[in-house]
């Protein structure tokens, strides 16, 4: 910067302004060129050029709104604490002159005008708690003040300077005229503040209540404390000496109880749904209570595990994070259970930890791209020993946030008997549905040739046990039938469902169809009565894999609709019922949404490769039969959702790379992916076990139930992704650019 510029960069924005308005334009070149110093004809000429077009007025405006910009931020700097704060009230002495001045930082909430020179305003902070602040006008300094808080907006960040003293309601100051006054004489806004002062009887209830704050906090009990304190500061109200604001909520966002704002603007999401800031809080109280549990009563250590990892063929689709190393990336972890199980063979006995997991799936409404979970693994230690240590998670949790005692030890049920009985891995036992019954055996022939065209299928019946007459029973079922989202149900390749209504005045109950020793045989083995639905469903004979049956679909499905309609009680909010389910098959058919382990024998791992065959016989089925071989594997299902799934597993190197190479057929790439983990387990790993329970998922349950409110995991997240996997305040996934798609060696392919 040349020494002329240098020096015109200093004149301010005051002396350059009067330049501008002086009388003559001869005035304004010998000012600046007094200011400036000797300037060349050139450098007179331009500025002479500016202020003829107005650039130079411009410019001066530009100026003096960033000097403002700058002013205005200067101004909104956080004020030094005071000597006593919010959190120090309940040592507060109101007798005392020297703690009476306190000084509150908090967001204004809506204004209460009693006159022109009194006004009333709570000032909360972050949904804890609330105080009031009076403003009333007796002098000049003070109705500076007072209009300043008048000026500023419901909503805004502000700092309070004042006096505390005990809160007294209108009532009571209307009862307690100023001795000073003449009688019938109307009282001023100063008289009605003075008459305030805290009396003793007030000072006492709150010494008690000081007193009471100060035990639960001695006894470790923060919750009952901070309620205590809110019913404190209901007493309290703070005389206002001084306001700083921070920041002004602006005019074109509108705020009322009713308004709700898209995902977009997530941050004000928060300002007007309180339940999503609880949910944080839930989130947050239940993370350190699991910590206390696993950390101080059963001695497992957290640690932090990568979140870039390498691509490995574990079973899910990744995420891939490209680096500026050509053909070289980097991939986000579905899990920790390849690090997990490095873990256990580095001789850390029990790990846990609440971590980020990442899997590119298709999205639902009970799934995020990225999601926590609580994973931990033990050594020396089977599947027993961890359901036992997550039981005592959960019935802890369930305790201490919805106070519902859950069963010391949780029901369970092998994949087979599940998936028999309620056509689902993850049966929800609330349904008023009992299990399937097996009945192509009783069924006439010319009944099952219109049912499927299966030429030799397995038929299962499903009663549902509606609350309605027969026909209302079987209007029910009609517009159920009719409803958009149901037509996939008669799609079925095995056939759709034969669905019959139990009704006592007609022939054979309404079941002609079925014959008459078939329906003396279904009265015999299944409990009807009038209104009953009977539903049946073919499928073809062999083992059961997967999820779901269609049988299984339909349950949900019924249920909900005749639910929705009254023919089936409502939900209880409090009804839990938790069950492990086990013994899954080791092996599945490949599932073409899923990348799978990319081996050749037409299998992929049920749960992941690295699980352990259950018992003996099932080791020796490997190599003859893999389809048949059971792994030893546990998913906790809580009404019908999986929370949690876990496994013992493979700890010899040995056996692990005989899975991969003669079980799974992966080729000699596939494997290598895998060599971290295989020198880990030859290095003397222990027998292990573990779990990973969906973090997300348990606290969506816990506040369905407190709010009495469906919450998915969106609620519970503080930036969740959309159904289709967008963050939509930040507007990401977004396009790459050329020069950053080159940067990291990629190219577009159509």
């Amino acid at each position: 910067m040349s020494s002329q510029v240098y020096r015109l960069a200093l004149i301010s924005y005051i002396e350059i302004s009067s330049l501008l308005r002086a009388p003559k334009r001869r005035t304004v070149q010998s000012s600046l060129s007094r200011l400036c110093g000797q300037h060349s004809i050139q450098t007179s000429q331009k500025y002479r050029s500016l202020h003829q077009s107005g650039h130079l007025r411009q410019q001066v405006a530009e100026d003096g709104k960033r000097t403002a910009v700058l002013d205005k931020f200067k101004s909104s700097i956080i004020l030094p604490q005071a000597s006593i704060t919010i959190d120090d009230l309940p040592d507060v002495d109101l007798h005392d002159e020297t703690t009476k001045m306190v000084l509150v930082h908090g967001y204004l909430g809506t204004r209460y005008d009693l006159s022109k020179n009194l006004s009333f305003v709570p000032v909360t902070r972050e949904n804890r708690w609330e105080i009031q602040i009076v403003s009333f006008c007796d002098n000049e300094e003070k109705r500076t003040v007072h209009e300043k808080l008048r000026s500023i907006k419901r909503g805004t960040p502000v700092a309070i300077r004042g006096t505390l003293r005990t809160r007294l309601t209108l009532k009571a100051k209307n009862e307690e005229p100023d001795s000073q006054a003449e009688p019938g004489e109307k009282q001023t806004e100063h008289q009605v503040a003075k008459n305030q002062e805290p009396d003793s009887q007030a000072e006492s209830a709150k010494k008690q209540m000081r007193h009471q704050v100060e035990v639960h906090a001695n006894n470790g009990d923060p919750k009952l404390r901070a309620t205590l304190q809110e019913k404190m500061l209901r007493q309290l109200e703070i005389v206002l000496e001084d306001i700083q604001c921070f920041n002004e909520f602006p005019s074109d966002i509108v705020m009322t109880p009713n308004t709700k704002f898209p995902q977009r603007h997530r941050h004000l999401q928060f300002v007007m749904e309180p339940t999503l800031v609880q949910a944080l809080a839930t989130r947050n109280s239940v993370a350190s209570v699991i910590r206390g549990i696993l950390s101080k009563r059963n001695g497992f250590l957290e640690v932090e595990t990568p979140l870039l990892f390498k691509s490995t063929s574990e079973g899910a689709r990744e995420f891939i994070v490209p680096t500026r190393k050509r053909n070289m990336a980097y991939a986000l972890p579905q899990s920790p259970q390849q690090f997990k199980q490095i873990l256990m063979a580095s001789r850390i006995g029990k790990y846990y930890q609440f971590a980020k997991c990442f899997r590119d799936e298709d999205l639902r409404a009970d799934r995020q791209p990225e999601f926590t979970q609580l994973d931990l693994e033990m050594s020396f230690a089977n599947g027993e020993n961890v359901i036992q240590i997550v039981e005592e998670v959960i019935c802890t949790v369930w305790k201490r946030y919805l106070d519902i005692e859950l069963p010391s030890a949780f029901p369970r049920l092998t994949y087979q008997h599940a998936m028999l009985g309620y056509g689902s891995d993850k049966p929800d036992l609330r349904i008023p549905i009992s299990p399937f019954t097996r009945i192509d055996g009783i069924l006439p022939a010319d009944l099952m040739s219109k049912m499927t065209p299966l030429s030799d299928p397995l038929v299962e019946a499903m009663v549902v046990p509606l609350n309605a007459s027969p026909s209302k029973a079987r209007a029910f079922i009609a517009s159920f039938l009719d409803f958009a989202d149901n037509k996939h149900i008669l799609d079925n390749p095995n056939g759709g469902p034969g669905i019959f209504v139990y009704d006592s005045s007609k022939p054979l109950q309404g079941l002609s169809a079925f014959g008459f020793e078939a329906v003396e045989e279904i009265d015999r083995l299944l409990d009807l009565q009038d209104g009953y639905l009977i539903v049946l469903q073919a499928r073809e004979k062999g083992p059961l894999n997967g999820g779901s049956t269609s049988l299984g679909k339909l349950r949900k499905s019924i249920h909900g609709a005749a639910v929705k309609q009254g023919y089936l009680p409502p939900r209880d909010w409090n009804d839990f019922r938790p069950l492990w389910v086990t013994d899954f098959p080791l092996f599945k058919p490949p599932d073409f949404s899923e990348s799978g382990q990319g081996g050749n024998a037409g299998l992929a791992s049920t749960h992941h490769p690295f699980t352990s065959p259950k018992t003996p016989k099932d080791i020796d089925l490997l190599l003859t039969d893999p389809t048949k071989a059971i792994g030893d594997h546990y998913d906790l299902v809580i009404n019908g959702e999986e929370i949690g799934g876990g496994s013992r597993r493979i700890h010899h190197a040995a056996m692990q790379e005989l899975i991969f190479r003669d079980v799974l057929k992966m080729n000699d790439e596939r494997i290598a992916e895998f060599s971290h983990l295989l020198q880990a387990l030859r290095a003397g790993c222990p027998p292990h076990a573990g779990i990973a329970l969906g973090f997300d998922r348990l606290i969506a349950m816990i506040r369905t139930s407190k709010d009495q409110k469906e919450r998915s995991l969106r609620d519970v997240i503080a930036f969740p992704k959309s159904s289709k996997g967008e963050d939509l305040m930040m507007e990401s996934p977004s396009p790459m650019s050329e020069e950053v798609l080159k940067t990291y060696h990629l190219q577009l392919r159509d």
